[in-house]
């Protein structure tokens, strides 16, 4: 029928050599298939000879063993994508794909961005791992609505795994873009302090002595502007906390411009002078803070990739304010 598409279990076939006899039949399958789990092996259909087959069972030389893999389903529509998003691909095979993310774009469906995301706009044009989860295929690290930048999507099973191993390890390189109220005395600082949910915002995150989770900013000042009070930092990510940058350089005194959340901008607007500057942070929303670099060596080839993106054009407008 026009329009079915019918979508097939992937069948496995394995013959038990030798130096696997006497193997419990899920750590055989679990050699045989490294990407999956041993939990995600258990629920597959597996026969042996043609006869079912307990995982508790050793397995004995020459068994014929066969594996039903069914896929993954994600329940993410992408009949309501934002024509107002244009997909720009940095790189993509058959394991992933890498996008500049516009500000203003939010991640995934949740419960108040149901269409319009990025995620949506990826499935448009290619297909996802779905074990990210049903809203969230493919997705293995995460930029903030308002903050734009370089991401990596895995589209193979395989590159999952393993992108969220090098993302929890953190053996990768990402390196971020921010214009920041302030001029320090300093060319760069070592910002380290547990994070966690603010008790009085939920929506927030805060530096915290005691519990929350250990995060480390590396920051190089780029550039100043001593006159209108504002800094360009580099800021190189060590951990992946929620909000880590805006909270540890709002913490430090030095929060991104126009950013609702951490910027303070009700106590700076009084001091501003340039009233270029001053039109600029009142009509823009969105903190000024761009994922710039991403290095990490590919999850299936593991040949070391990198990816560099131009400053978006409101920081470029930006900094042709500033004085």
């Amino acid at each position: 029928m026009e329009g079915l598409q019918i979508i097939m279990n992937e069948v496995r076939e394995f013959i038990v050599a030798d130096e696997s006899v006497g193997m419990r039949l899920d750590k055989f399958l679990v050699s045989q298939l490294p990407t999956f789990s041993r939990s995600e092996i258990q629920r597959f259909a597996v026969t042996r000879d043609g006869k079912n087959i307990k995982f508790s069972e050793k397995v004995k030389s020459g068994d014929k063993i066969i594996v039903e893999i069914p896929p993954v389903q994600t329940d993410v529509a992408t009949d309501n994508i934002s024509d107002e998003i244009e997909l720009e691909i940095l790189y993509e095979d058959d394991d992933i794909i890498v996008v500049n993310k516009p500000r203003g774009v939010v991640m995934y469906p949740s419960a108040g961005n149901k269409t319009g995301t990025l995620v949506q706009n990826i499935l448009s044009h290619t297909h996802l791992s779905a074990l990210g989860g049903p809203t969230r295929p493919g997705v293995v690290h995460r930029l903030d609505k308002d903050t734009s930048g370089v991401v990596v999507f895995a589209k193979s099973d395989a590159a999952y795994r393993e992108l969220v191993k090098i993302f929890s390890t953190h053996n990768l390189t990402r390196k971020y873009i921010a214009f920041v109220w302030g001029v320090p005395n300093w060319t760069g600082a070592d910002i380290t302090g547990n994070i966690a949910r603010s008790s009085r915002n939920r929506q927030k995150m805060t530096m915290v002595k005691s519990g929350g989770k250990p995060a480390h900013t590396i920051v190089e000042v780029l550039d100043v502007w001593p006159r209108d009070g504002v800094s360009e930092f580099r800021c190189t990510l060590m951990t992946g906390r929620t909000h880590q940058i805006r909270v540890h350089l709002s913490a430090h005194g030095f929060p991104v411009l126009c950013d609702g959340v951490y910027g303070r901008a009700s106590s700076r607007l009084g001091s501003v002078k340039n009233p270029e500057l001053l039109d600029f942070i009142k009509t823009h929303n969105g903190q000024m803070l761009h994922a710039q670099i991403l290095e990490f060596a590919h999850p299936v080839t593991g040949v070391p990739m990198k990816f560099k993106t131009n400053l978006p054009d409101d920081m470029l407008e930006l900094k042709q304010v500033l004085v």
